[in-house]
């Protein structure tokens, strides 16, 4: 008798041409993505239910992934991606450097709040402890790079940018994170609390 499960209803089944290779695993990681986001905890992941969200077997999943660190990892990379992505197209609506940096921090700040599952299993999960992301240095560097622009434009104080950059990363992680755990707490709204980060460490007039 086959042991394989049957696919879900609705649910592409592993035979089907567009279920292989790439898009098979594409597949497994938007669905690892959504069920991340819900979960927060990639220890909370299961390599099983993502297989059966997706309707395949779980052995199908492990020629992909070699495990649920590897596939977490995955997830991840592609979400800092996206908002990578973005970052870039915000620069390039911008209408100038310290315009620039405060709609990537933005864009940044409000991902996190509504995604606040796969925030937290990308900055305060113990899979920080076991792997390196590296591509999180995408992150820090990019956001060096936009707050030297606004001091070489004499939009900002004439400091050590990469200190700024990490002060202002400080305070923005430090902002996400207490708003997400400590979500009974009223804050100010957040692009406010932004302007005040930007004019205090950064010495952006406010509003830009």
């Amino acid at each position: 008798m086959d042991a394989t499960p049957a696919p879900r209803s609705g649910a592409r089944s592993r035979n089907n041409p567009r279920g292989q290779g790439e898009r098979l695993r594409a597949d497994i990681i938007t669905t690892a993505t959504k069920m991340l986001d819900v979960l927060a905890d990639d220890q909370a992941l299961s390599m099983r239910a993502v297989a059966r969200e997706v309707g395949i077997a779980a052995t199908s999943v492990y020629l992909h992934f070699a495990d649920r660190d590897a596939l977490v990892l995955a997830t991840l990379e592609h979400c800092h991606r996206d908002i990578m992505r973005a970052m870039e197209a915000a620069d390039a609506a911008a209408a100038d450097p310290a315009d620039a940096l405060r709609e990537r921090t933005l864009l940044l700040g409000t991902w996190a709040q509504e995604h606040a599952g796969l925030y937290k299993v990308l900055y305060e999960s113990t899979l920080n402890q076991r792997v390196e992301m590296r591509f999180k240095q995408d992150f820090r560097e990019s956001c060096v790079a936009a707050v030297e622009r606004c001091v070489e434009a004499g939009l900002a104080s004439p400091c050590d940018p990469r200190a700024m950059a990490l002060d202002l990363m400080a305070a923005v992680h430090g902002s996400v994170s207490m708003r997400i755990n400590r979500c009974d707490t009223p804050w100010p709204p957040f692009p406010d609390q932004l302007d005040r980060f930007l004019q205090g460490l950064v010495g952006l007039r406010p509003g830009g």
